[in-house]
């Protein structure tokens, strides 16, 4: 019952019941930043969480680190995102559009050209916007938003937002092994903001300028870098799924080898089928002793761990599986999105868009988020809000579940009204205390996805949500 989505009705959704809201709004926005609401924030903690129960929580050998956003300028200089964090900029010199050249290339079905001076256009290429051909030639422009630590604005002072959390994992490598006593293979993991100062943002949340990163470093002997790559990658697979996107939307982009980073030796982006085409989630790269190395070089401290087992001391490889908070909470909500036409009997027709419900139809919006991913869990209606033992009793239920779960408190309009409000924020459960529950202590309790009620002790209710969470 999927049915096309475009990013501009998702964005109405999302504004209108407080998942994103464009940052800045009362003084007409600031582009490639957002800011998320009540339900969007509870959507983005649930995905951190389960990402680091999958991650961390679970596991023995990896743990965790929260490092800082503005580090030594040096850990910029020796990643290389100091000499070579860039985009090639392309401006219109008709209508002064902007664009990061090889997107404006790709969109036209051709490939940005390297030379050794840096980028060139291929013949042919056109404003998207205009549809001018007079466009500069591609230019460098470095993506870490600069800043300054201290009172004096001079060159001793610069600093930057990190544009990822990786290299902090790095530089803290010597101090996690030493006080976590762990042993290579083993991991370091880190959520955190991150900055870019993209050329271009687009596509909703999709690119934005500040953004959430999930990063995992994960330590390995040398040599054993391709086992390990494909492990990680057959376990993010597994995950996505386990949080409700499904394998027909997955996809699996191999890098060739002319595609790799010099330094790596595999990587696959896990990719997604957005509204806008088929783009990256999370890549996973096996990225040798890179970056030690280097920070071994530009610090002058050691690296090397060493394995008293086997008397050996090596400098270790990494593989990196590195997510986007930001572009999965992005994906679920487009997984999530469904509109279809419901009948008196609950009749389920998909919609057809543009078109009004057929005679006896009407129309529901319903976000099929995975129950543990979903923002609210339950909601708890009294029938009638002007009769206080319903009220009372309602109260007593509401108290009770807010206890477990993140729950919803609505008296205001008919039944179905409220069912459909939380249908369209994507709640699993809607209890209803009717004049049966001061009788027998039972509700009724409703499945967001199939609508089916039933009656159930109010004792047992805990456990039945709790189930479904499982």
């Amino acid at each position: 019952m999927k049915n096309k989505l475009s990013m501009e009705t998702l964005a109405s959704l999302c504004k209108r019941r407080g998942f994103i809201f464009q940052s800045s709004e009362i003084y007409g926005g600031i582009n490639g930043f957002w800011d998320y609401g009540p339900l969007g924030c509870e959507l983005k903690r649930n995905v951190r969480e389960a990402w680091w129960k999958n991650i961390v929580q679970h596991r023995e050998n990896i743990v965790g680190l929260d490092a800082s956003i503005i580090m030594h300028p040096k850990v910029w200089e020796a990643s290389g995102h100091v000499g070579g964090f860039a985009d090639p900029m392309v401006d219109c010199k008709s209508c002064k559009k902007r664009y990061k050249g090889d997107n404006l290339c790709e969109e036209q079905g051709k490939k940005l050209i390297k030379t050794e001076k840096g980028f060139a256009l291929p013949e042919g290429i056109k404003c998207t916007s205009c549809g001018s051909k007079d466009l500069t030639e591609p230019r460098s422009f470095n993506l870490m938003f600069k800043t300054f630590v201290g009172p004096v604005e001079d060159e001793s002072a610069i600093a930057y937002l990190r544009p990822e959390t990786a290299q902090g994992i790095f530089a803290q490598f010597g101090n996690v092994l030493a006080t976590s006593r762990q042993k290579v293979p083993f991991g370091i993991a880190q959520i955190g903001k991150a900055f870019r100062n993209e050329i271009n943002p687009r596509n909703y949340t999709f690119r934005s300028r500040e953004f959430e990163q999930m990063e995992l470093e994960f330590f390995v002997k040398p040599g054993s870098d391709q086992q390990w790559h494909d492990y990680w990658v057959e376990e993010r697979m597994k995950w996505y799924q386990s949080i409700g996107l499904p394998a027909e939307s997955l996809n699996k982009y191999v890098y060739k080898k002319e595609e790799l980073a010099h330094y790596a030796s595999a990587c696959v982006d896990i990719m997604y089928d957005f509204p806008f085409g088929m783009q990256e989630l999370e890549g996973i790269a096996a990225r040798g002793d890179f970056d030690l190395g280097r920070h071994q070089q530009f610090s002058g401290k050691s690296m090397e761990y060493f394995n008293q087992e086997t008397n050996e001391r090596f400098v270790p490889h990494v593989v990196e599986p590195s997510a986007g908070v930001d572009r999965i909470v992005l994906a679920l909500l487009c997984n999530a999105y469904c509109e279809e036409w419901i009948g008196k009997e609950d009749q389920v027709m998909p919609a057809e868009p543009g078109k009004q419900p057929p005679e006896g139809f009407e129309a529901r919006t319903v976000m099929r988020f995975h129950p543990k991913i979903a923002p609210v869990k339950v909601a708890v209606f009294p029938l009638l809000k002007n009769k206080p033992e319903l009220m009372e009793k309602a109260r007593g239920v509401f108290d009770t579940l807010q206890k477990w779960f993140p729950s919803f408190w609505d008296v205001s309009g008919a039944i179905g009204r409220r069912y459909r409000r939380q249908d369209e924020i994507g709640t699993p459960f809607c209890v209803t205390i009717d004049f049966d529950t001061l009788t027998n202590n039972t509700v009724t309790i409703r499945e967001r996805d199939s609508m089916k009620q039933e009656r159930i002790e109010i004792a047992k209710l805990t456990e039945k949500i709790h189930e479904t969470l499982a």
